[in-house]
């Protein structure tokens, strides 16, 4: 924004000190993540809040006209669990040499390992002097809170090279990503697979139904409680299981059913007439973006169904570009899903502690691309696209 243009900075204790209108208007529909529904159900559930360590710090900067040209969901944190970019190490030296690194700012959603832009700038405004704004407000607040740090997690990489010219360490992680290269069915993807892979797929997919197994896919008007009752206690198993104590609760589902439905696609399995697993999907507007799965009973296979098979069969249905299927997973490789480099950038206020994490981040950058390389070099595909 031009400097003889009057801007404002606020800073928000919670989503729904900004009208939903206004923060949409900035994040556009494509992912659904970045919503006010989805942001202010994490908060008005009690998931994500000063509480549970995620304390709301919004930024929001309104424009000449009164309205907000650019915000930023931001918090407060005293751990770093639920990131899924970890920087534990990095607070166990920080501390070890005698820093304290909690409390820390975090520019992320939440729970969800999901890229996308961070700096939501609403559509028309400048892009370059909105989001120099925004960063120095952000680093602002960093330094008025006394922060260690600022970490902005699974941002775009428009966004990364921005942070990194302005002075931030850019930081390099690893997902893996289903691509829709024009299929019409499921048959033309298996089709794009080595005659070995092909195999697999089929054999997994005939075995994952047997024993009276039926599957359901389910969103929008078609959900109800008993649906959502299911899901979350496949999510509170799984959860208790991988973090010890889950990260959100019975009434986040009931507000994400109550208010995006329509984003929501559930693929259930039921046996003996009742649920038995069930995998929890979002999607935004040419994405489906895997989430939770969970199930009360063991079957063979069951999980790539539910979370990797049905995810492709539904993005060739409606023709969405790709499948995003959460972080980790080399073993989703077999199953069509390509490694893809994610995106961080970080501001660390020592000098000192800086210079390491630095040095630290290029070696560790130069890893994770060989990585990404050597594992490209398994792919499962025939021929790669031009």
């Amino acid at each position: 924004m031009g400097d003889s243009e009057a801007v404002t900075l606020r800073l928000l204790g919670r989503m729904a000190d900004v009208a939903a209108a206004d923060w949409n208007a900035c994040a556009g529909s494509t992912n659904p993540f970045l919503s006010h529904a989805f942001l202010d159900a994490l908060e008005q559930s009690g998931s994500a809040t000063a509480k549970t360590g995620w304390a709301p710090h919004h930024l929001v900067l309104d424009g000449p006209d009164g309205k907000p040209a650019g915000c930023v969901p931001m918090y407060l944190k005293n751990h770093s669990y639920g990131e899924y970019v970890f920087d534990h190490s990095w607070a166990q030296a920080y501390e070890h040499a005698g820093g304290r690194y909690y409390p820390k700012l975090q520019i992320a959603v939440p729970f969800t390992p999901v890229p996308g832009p961070r700096f939501l700038l609403r559509p028309g405004v400048p892009r370059e002097p909105t989001m120099r704004t925004l960063l120095a407000g952000c680093l602002e607040v960093a330094r008025q809170t006394k922060v260690s740090s600022l970490h902005i997690t699974f941002c775009t990489d428009e966004e990364c090279a921005f942070f990194a010219a302005n002075g931030l360490l850019r930081r390099t992680g690893e997902q893996f990503h289903w691509e829709n290269r024009g299929y019409k069915t499921f048959g033309d993807f298996l089709n794009d697979l080595n005659a070995r892979k092909r195999k697999s797929v089929n054999k997994e997919r005939r075995e994952a139904t047997t024993d009276g197994i039926e599957i359901e896919t389910l969103s929008g008007s078609a959900l109800n409680d008993a649906h959502w009752d299911a899901m979350y206690g496949f999510y509170m198993d799984t959860g208790s299981r991988k973090w010890g104590s889950p990260y959100l609760n019975r009434d986040f589902f009931r507000r994400l059913g109550a208010t995006m439905a329509d984003n929501v696609v559930l693929f259930l399995a039921k046996r003996g007439g009742r649920y038995i697993a069930g995998a929890l999907n979002l999607v935004g507007a040419d994405t489906i973006y895997g989430r939770y799965w969970g199930c009360s009973e063991d079957h063979r296979f069951l999980h790539f169904e539910l979370c990797y098979y049905r995810a492709i069969e539904y993005a060739i249905d409606h023709g969405l570009a790709r499948v995003e299927a959460g972080a980790q997973g080399p073993h989703k490789l077999a199953r069509g899903y390509l490694p893809k480099p994610t995106n961080s950038a970080h501001w660390i206020r020592d000098a000192s502690f800086r210079e390491a994490v630095a040095d630290y981040l290029v070696r560790e950058r130069a890893q994770v691309l060989t990585d990404i390389e050597r594992l490209d070099s398994y792919s499962p595909f025939r021929h790669e696209p031009d």
